[in-house]
């Protein structure tokens, strides 16, 4: 049961090409955001989409196959787990962010 504490499957399309950082000792960083649409019916009956944006990282072979074969549009599924992270700006204004930690990737266009 412990593989289904903190798993995360999307099937989404990037909202951007893949940011992509080579980091010393040669591992690479991958990060974009991908959108995921649901639709439903509304108590009028009338269709509503609603869009999420969700903001990915990948590292290592996943984060080299997100930058040869990634780019904007493109629609993927991805399976991870959810992270949270804080940090401060320049400001000195504390942020809070959720990511997913891509650990598998499908093209599937």
């Amino acid at each position: 049961m412990n593989a289904l504490k903190n798993k995360v499957q999307l099937i989404g399309n990037l909202g951007n090409d893949p940011e992509i950082i080579s980091l010393e000792g040669g591992t690479k960083l991958a990060k974009f955001s991908m959108a995921t649409s649901d639709a439903y019916k509304n108590a009028q009956g009338e269709k509503v989409e609603e869009t999420q944006w969700h903001n990915i990282v990948a590292w290592g072979k996943v984060a080299e196959i997100a930058e040869n074969y990634l780019n904007k549009g493109k629609q993927v599924a991805i399976a991870g787990k959810l992270t949270h992270r804080s940090y401060e700006t320049n400001a000195g204004e504390k942020r809070y962010i959720t990511e997913v930690r891509c650990n598998e990737l499908l093209l599937l266009t």
